[in-house]
């Protein structure tokens, strides 16, 4: 019998995937709830080993790739499941951001053994240049030298110019420069952060995209959201063949000029001409582009979560992220709780409170949450996955849900352990 569902292409691979039995992600008996989470199983198709060090420039490419299969029913049945795929590539242009840089900081980063970990470099007037790097914590001191107002005015004329949010980039790449201003509008500090391309988390979450449902990224600054966000951009757009329309307030998705970085494929992107006007600009391209799939960068007011409910309501699958590190901080916050679902204040009856154990007055979800899933990146390859809908109904009530962890292993494979008691503590 020919059964041939889908087939997608992911760097070096070829996936054809074939229906499976549906998994059960919880009992809900147990509070949890039921779901098919993974209704396609991967069959391998072709790998190649290949690890590229980039040698024209400093940047890197390293690709770490491991034979792919899924050992779906065993692994349902001990709620783990072991998605063997181990597929990353970084790339970044690390010339264009040392240019824009004095000559002297630009030769001593060029031949730092840790510039594929370098993460901004910190130009403040009159004070000791500083460069940070990834998984490191603390500062460097790049030379004994002090900035001067010459190499910032340097910096300042090699970028972009500078929009309303004090940010530009260096066009063709996905740098950011942030600058802060004296009250007389000089700019007396820059942090130059390194923008880089990466190709694989995506992997943590390929499976979920399969539904078509709106998907939240929470987390702390830095643990590589927006990177995500660009690499979904790209599977949904020439994978998944949907139309994709980024909203792209920073230009932080897309890079900087007029024509979006390769890195999000087929996706289209338009520009915000400044913070203020994201949500406006969300719902234009609901009227006027016809998407299947948006994708926002830092959902943060409530102008911008009523517009994210209302592209929901049209059936529209949202990408998007927004400030917060856990799902507590979202029901917390007045300002973004209609994103899973909004609160109400619900007196309950004497019997119902005795038996739930709980006051009378209570706050309950008001209606069904924006994004079906939410996702906690605590770390970069660490993340922890709700069903919102349910996980808010039990924190609201006092327990604790179900939850998916999701992790890469010492071979970088994605390990996903299922039926995982949530916790702050429990879920590291």
């Amino acid at each position: 019998m020919n059964v041939s569902i889908a087939r997608a292409n992911i760097g070096v691979f070829t996936f054809h995937f074939l229906p499976c039995k549906p998994c059960s992600f919880a009992n809900a008996n147990n509070g949890g709830f039921t779901s098919h989470l993974f209704p396609y199983k991967p069959i391998f198709s072709s790998l190649s080993n290949r690890k590229t060090i980039g040698s024209s420039f400093v940047s890197y490419k390293f690709e770490n790739e491991i034979k792919h299969h899924l050992r779906a029913q065993s692994c349902f049945n001990h709620g783990l499941s072991s998605l063997e795929r181990a597929h990353v590539t970084v790339e970044d242009d690390l010339r264009a951001f040392l240019d824009i840089l004095p000559s002297d900081l630009r030769d001593i980063l060029a031949k730092d053994p840790k510039r594929d970990k370098l993460l901004e470099v910190i130009l403040d007037l009159g004070r000791l240049p500083k460069a940070r790097y990834l998984g490191e914590f603390g500062e460097q001191y790049l030379r004994s030298t002090k900035v001067s107002i010459q190499e910032l005015e340097y910096a300042q004329n090699s970028v972009g110019e500078f929009g309303k949010n004090n940010r530009a980039g260096i066009e063709g790449t996905l740098h950011r420069i942030s600058a802060i201003h004296s009250r007389k509008g000089v700019i007396v500090g820059l942090t130059c952060r390194v923008g880089r391309a990466v190709s694989g988390h995506v992997d943590m979450v390929h499976d979920l995209l399969h539904y078509g449902k709106s998907i939240l990224f929470v987390g702390r600054p830095g643990v590589g959201k927006t990177t995500v966000m660009r690499e979904i951009a790209r599977v949904l757009s020439d994978e998944f063949d949907k139309r994709v329309v980024i909203v792209d307030t920073s230009n932080e998705i897309g890079g900087d000029g007029n024509i979006p970085h390769a890195e999000v494929g087929g996706a289209r992107r338009m520009q915000v001409p400044e913070p203020s006007m994201q949500y406006k600009v969300m719902i234009e391209a609901v009227e006027n582009h016809m998407p299947e799939v948006i994708i926002v960068d830092e959902i943060g007011t409530e102008a911008e979560a009523l517009a994210c409910r209302s592209i929901a309501e049209k059936g529209i699958m949202l990408i998007g992220t927004a400030h917060g590190e856990q799902l507590q901080n979202i029901i917390k916050n007045p300002t973004l709780s209609d994103l899973i679902g909004g609160l109400r204040p619900v007196t309950l009856g004497d019997e119902k409170a005795r038996s739930r154990g709980s006051k009378k007055s209570i706050l309950e979800r008001r209606g069904p949450p924006t994004f079906y899933f939410l996702i906690e990146m605590r770390e970069r390859h660490h993340w922890v996955m709700h069903r919102t809908d349910k996980s808010v109904d039990m924190l609201l009530r006092g327990q604790s849900p179900l939850v998916e962890v999701r992790k890469r292993d010492d071979q970088f494979k994605v390990v996903i352990e299922r039926w995982k008691t949530y916790d702050v503590e429990s879920v590291m």
